[in-house]
């Protein structure tokens, strides 16, 4: 394993914006209120040429006991306890304040190396407060400004003899073992309404309360990516945070949020649309189905908190009819009802995420799928426009990821949107492909006539 790094301090110090930096991206969201940060944040940093894994953390701050602050904090410690190093950050322009002692002798007691870093040393003011560090009795200070990236070199000095020998520790434990690499991992993004159950249903899968939950809505804030391991395979879990109807968005932070979970839908291969048992199909719901399937998104529905439904049996009959009528673009979506709590019904979670996997990269060849098409005209012409009959020569598939399928049509804009829709759904049955969008791009054909 590469060295791992973990950003700890005080609420707006730069934890976040030293990690996008690190990182290359802008992962962590960032602003000026204190506290955006709530869970640890994983990421591969590199500096000149030495890489590794880094965590961002919350800001560590003397929260009442039971409280969303006290379970925060207890998430950074967790951070601290997995990494190998510290990199205690201050506020060089606020001073050495309480807070900053007190969190110092904590880390201290926690036998890891601890690298303090003082954010914010631009200028002549800066420089001069990295000198009140010292205070902490915690060694020589680094001076950084994260924002414009000055005192990455003294950074990278720190970190170089610690990296230099977490790698002789890997070789040792793993003497001549040549280093495959990883598979790629399945990514799924969790999306749903605020407190639907999201980060405790990941939690459950990891076996360890790996994100930070609780009784309050919105609680997440970033979309946080955690690497799992199903049946030997590598999957990356996204958790996002609860997505309310847009009117109802009005805080930079909870924008930000919004738009960091939109970002993860866009770049996962299966969306799990998290609902309410209690209240299945808000329009809320529905519109994020909608987005999955406009993203081409293969897509299931988990039912949280079934434990607390009565009538199971017509529940699930009611599910099994709304799913079929308020989501059409998506038919033989996947169902599971489960419990984030209890864990049951998580048997069937993962089964259903790879059915729609292999629908979403199903392909279909070429000369099955022309005999098909014309099965399905012999069945169903499509309907004659302005008296002449329109006529489909040819299909292909295109791509997967969603499958994508071309036909080749005279007077293709004249063919109603009815007709491919009916093509769709045939092609949903005939070839089982539920639980994914599927696209059917309708082109005229070349007039071999038209140049002559």
């Amino acid at each position: 394993m590469p060295l791992t790094v973990a950003i700890v301090g005080r609420p707006n110090v730069g934890k976040s914006t030293l990690f996008n930096r690190l990182v290359g991206k802008r992962l962590a969201l960032v602003d000026d209120a204190p506290g955006v940060t709530r869970d640890r944040r994983e990421g591969e940093a590199r500096i000149a040429d030495i890489e590794f894994r880094i965590f961002d953390t919350a800001g560590l701050d003397d929260a009442e006991r039971g409280s969303l602050g006290e379970r925060m904090k207890e998430q950074t410690m967790a951070a601290v306890e997995e990494a190998d190093v510290c990199l205690f950050m201050i506020d060089a322009r606020a001073g050495v304040t309480p807070l900053d002692h007190l969190f110092g002798d904590l880390l201290r007691k926690s036998d890891k190396p601890l690298i303090l870093a003082a954010n914010k040393c631009e200028g002549r003011l800066g420089k001069d407060a990295l000198y009140e560090a010292y205070a902490l009795g915690l060694g020589e200070p680094i001076g950084l400004s994260a924002e414009h990236g000055e005192g990455l070199t003294e950074l990278y000095d720190a970190l170089l003899p610690l990296v230099n020998a977490a790698s002789e520790r890997e070789k040792e434990d793993r003497p001549g073992e040549a280093m495959a690499g990883a598979d790629k991992p399945l990514r799924i993004a969790i999306i749903g309404r605020p407190n639907a159950g999201k980060s405790t249903l990941i939690n459950k899968l990891l076996g360890k309360d790996r994100l930070l939950t609780g009784p309050e809505a919105g609680v997440t804030r970033d979309s946080i990516s955690v690497d799992w391991h199903w049946q030997d395979l590598p999957v990356k879990l996204f958790d996002t945070a609860g997505l309310r109807r847009r009117a109802r968005v009005t805080g930079k932070v909870e924008k930000l949020s919004v738009a960091d979970a939109l970002r993860a839908v866009r770049f996962a291969e299966v969306v799990v649309l998290l609902l309410d048992a209690q209240q299945p199909f808000e329009k809320q719901d529905l519109h994020l189905a909608d987005l999955a399937a406009r993203e081409g998104r293969a897509l299931i529905l988990a039912v949280n908190k079934w434990d607390l439904v009565d009538d199971k049996r017509q529940a699930l009959k009611d599910l099994a009819e709304k799913t079929e009528r308020l989501l059409p673009q998506i038919r033989g979506v996947p169902l599971v009802t489960l419990s984030a709590t209890s864990g049951s019904g998580l048997k069937r979670f993962m089964p259903a995420v790879m059915k729609a996997y292999e629908a979403w990269n199903r392909r279909v060849g070429t000369g099955e799928l022309n005999r098909w098409l014309e099965a399905s005209l012999q069945r169903h012409p499509p309907p004659a426009a302005k008296g002449r009959r329109i006529k489909l020569r040819y299909m292909t598939q295109a791509k997967t990821r969603p499958p994508t399928f071309i036909t080749f049509s005279t007077r293709a804009a004249e063919l109603p949107e009815s007709y491919s829709r009916y093509l769709i759904n045939s092609l949903r049955t005939d070839f089982n492909i539920w639980g994914t969008p599927i696209r059917l791009h309708v082109r005229a054909g070349k007039n071999p006539y038209a140049d002559k």
